[in-house]
């Protein structure tokens, strides 16, 4: 089974690895790369900020680039381009919701997903940004394309883990798809957040939980009817 902080380090890797700081081997002897990868995560939580409070819109190369004490240059010189820092902020973000909303119990992934969707309210920049960014990335030529096809893949890979392993203890019914309930779950954590930028009265975690209710998804561990 795919757990959610699993997913994170596999995005990490397989995405974000190859994109490291370009220093040279002598750089590196000298412990100069260590240094760079430390300023790289200090500048993804520095954005993380920034954006949270302030909004995707608002937040520039040139703010993110003030608050870690850099030029503009010298920010992109962590990231080859701003939809390559807004990705790496993303994958970010995934990081510390996986440690703060997750703990690693399979059995929890949608209980988990609920939590994040209410923390997103709290954080509006970064659900923009995501919304914002999702969308962009439909196009295979965009920085972020393969980050959101493998993070929706795996997250999807995840989700149907979920109902599976509920079908196994009889707490869900066993004709349901696992797959077309993943899939069906993500499009609604997806679209409620495309919805809330729009409308913010709209309460995601509460959506998300009703659907779980109808589909005998909640954690309460009733076995459930076939």
């Amino acid at each position: 089974m795919l757990l959610f902080g699993e997913i994170v380090k596999t995005l990490h890797h397989s995405v974000f690895n190859s994109k490291e700081v370009p220093y040279d081997s002598a750089m590196a002897r000298r412990g100069s790369y260590a240094k760079g990868v430390a300023k790289r995560e200090e500048i993804l939580t520095e954005a993380l900020q920034v954006i949270a409070q302030n909004g995707y819109s608002r937040a520039s190369v040139r703010e993110l680039a003030d608050a870690v004490g850099l030029s503009q240059a010298g920010l992109l010189h962590y990231f080859s381009s701003k939809e390559e820092l807004f990705t790496a902020v993303l994958q970010k973000r995934d990081e510390v919701d996986a440690a703060v909303y997750l703990d690693g119990n399979d059995l929890e992934a949608l209980s988990g997903l609920a939590a994040v969707m209410r923390h997103n309210t709290e954080v509006p920049g970064l659900a923009q940004l995501y919304s914002r960014l999702s969308a962009e990335a439909t196009d295979p030529a965009h920085p972020a394309h393969d980050f959101f096809v493998q993070r929706t893949a795996q997250f999807r890979a995840m989700f149907a883990d979920n109902v599976r392993a509920r079908q196994q203890l009889g707490t869900l019914p066993a004709h349901l798809d696992p797959d077309k309930v993943a899939t069906i779950m993500i499009a609604l954590a997806d679209g409620l957040q495309t919805q809330w930028t729009l409308d913010p009265s709209i309460d995601m975690a509460e959506h998300i939980d009703y659907l779980a209710g109808l589909l005998s998804l909640s954690a309460s561990g009733t076995p459930a009817a076939e």
